[in-house]
């Protein structure tokens, strides 16, 4: 799961536990009601939040077992439907958000890194990476349109997507994708930590901020509405939003 600690101004989402956080339905709602709590609790000043997580991984992303274990198929719909939600509040929250990766980010996992403003990344151990290639799945249309809104170059959009690329630290600030890189998973949150300071004392109107990122990933917006969702033979079956 999931626990929040407030230091000052600044928010620190950490998932729990010393597994690879695979994004199930339990997982999900938890970071879900972790950011519920952050938006109530910070309507009287300027916040950060930071998202990070505990082990070796930051998340390994979607709990494919779980959602394939359902011969009805509908798991695999409902963990994608609160995927796109928890996205969706990410963008709205009404403040700077910055992700603080101690470790592997993989598929949706490397998504939800993605939908924070700033990702920073410990050196020594992880890699971002868009799985789906090597794993024999396709990509989902709302994926793309998230690493697109965050790469520089059609060169680089596909090394993320069309060579999935395992992107080190040093590779991910090279490309333009992480901002900073650190030597280790406590100096990594404790730079996210001064990042999240220095944000906050712009003293921004947080409305006003998730205005803003709104208009920035509206092309990612657009396509929350609908989904392909990860089928029993490896491909994807497009569904309705549920």
């Amino acid at each position: 799961m999931c626990s929040l600690e407030r230091r000052g101004d600044v928010f620190i989402l950490t998932i729990t536990g010393d597994d690879q956080h695979r994004l199930n339905p339990n997982l999900i709602d938890s970071i879900r009601a972790a950011l519920a709590r952050v938006k109530s609790e910070s309507s009287l000043s300027a916040t950060a939040l930071i998202t990070t997580a505990q082990g070796k991984f930051f998340s390994n992303g979607y709990d494919l077992n779980w959602a394939l274990s359902d011969p009805a198929r509908i798991r695999p719909k409902i963990m994608s439907k609160k995927l796109r939600l928890l996205v969706e509040d990410l963008i709205s929250l009404p403040m700077p958000t910055i992700a603080a990766v101690n470790g592997h980010a993989s598929a949706a996992g490397f998504v939800l890194a993605l939908c924070h403003d700033y990702l920073l990344m410990r050196r020594d151990r992880g890699f971002l990476y868009m799985s789906e290639l090597d794993i024999g799945y396709t990509i989902p249309r709302w994926f793309v349109q998230v690493v697109k809104s965050k790469t520089e170059s059609p060169r680089i959009w596909r090394g993320v997507v069309m060579a999935a690329a395992k992107i080190t630290a040093e590779m991910g600030v090279e490309w333009g994708i992480v901002d900073s890189a650190h030597d280790g998973a406590e100096a990594t949150e404790e730079a996210a930590v001064r990042l999240g300071r220095d944000l906050v004392g712009r003293k921004w109107d947080g409305e006003v901020y998730a205005a803003n990122r709104r208009i920035v990933f509206a092309e990612v917006l657009a396509v929350l509405g609908s989904d392909e969702s990860v089928g029993d033979s490896g491909d994807f079956e497009v569904v309705s939003r549920l």
